[in-house]
């Protein structure tokens, strides 16, 4: 899988999972036709750098060998006293559980504290998106928070939960995982 910015032609594959139900339960704009699908991608495709805060970096995760779009991946520059970024995610559940989200995540990661020296990454999950709070835990994020019932989305309760990696930490980790086996400290 590679990551890149997105272009106008990607427009059928992201229209083929952003309209879909299950995606849109758990997306913060609502795309339900064409038109809206296509203002989406322009906005994605206008997010290709952080230079200041409020500015975000939006990457197409696209299979190398047939170049199909499979979702998008984004690192969202919050704040920068404080050194504060967000990072979302959306796959194609026709991909999900093949491991590009976590392919994902671990290089938008390793370009938001390597490269931007952001010090502190969240991101907020719905509360019933078992795959993703899995996915989260594995790539070593903490749970700091749960907010039950806390708003009004898409006309039901939700349940929002925060999740958060520091730089340090995510090194850390990082350097753990490449170590051989019989190096590894639990």
């Amino acid at each position: 899988m590679v990551l890149r910015t997105f272009e106008r032609s990607d427009l059928d594959s992201v229209a083929a999972y952003h309209v879909l139900p299950t995606v849109q339960r758990y997306v913060f704009s609502r795309t339900r036709d064409a038109s809206e699908v296509a203002a989406a991608l322009n906005i994605m495709r206008g997010h290709v750098n952080l230079q200041r805060p409020g500015d975000t970096l939006t990457l197409a995760m696209v299979r190398k060998g047939d170049k199909q779009v499979l979702g998008h991946v984004s690192l969202h520059w919050s704040d920068a006293t404080a050194g504060q970024g967000e990072i979302r995610f959306v796959i194609n559940p026709a991909f999900s559980g093949q491991g590009f989200v976590s392919e994902a995540i671990s290089a938008l990661l390793d370009l938001a504290f390597d490269h931007y020296r952001i010090h502190r990454i969240f991101t907020r999950c719905d509360g019933r998106n078992h795959h993703s709070i899995k996915l989260l835990q594995q790539m070593g994020m903490r749970l700091e928070a749960h907010y039950r019932e806390h708003a009004l989305f898409q006309g039901e309760w939700d349940e929002e939960l925060h999740f958060a990696i520091l730089d340090r930490e995510w090194q850390r980790s990082s350097k753990i995982k490449e170590l051989p086996p019989r190096h590894r400290v639990a």
